[in-house]
């Protein structure tokens, strides 16, 4: 599972779960590709792609 931190490139268009650094769901929200994953709430979290089915 590939971690994206705030501030890096978002790689494809989709869904992304942020998560704490113990791993705790901070809600889903849609990125675009090209843009930055924004600032989280929580020092040491991260994002992950969503791979659940609407």
């Amino acid at each position: 599972m590939q971690k994206y931190r705030p501030g890096d490139i978002v790689p494809m268009s989709c869904h992304y779960k942020a998560l704490d650094s113990q791993n705790h769901d901070g809600g889903i929200l849609y990125l675009e590709k090209g843009k930055r994953f924004p600032a989280t709430q929580h020092e040491g979290s991260y994002y992950v792609m969503d791979h659940q089915e609407d």
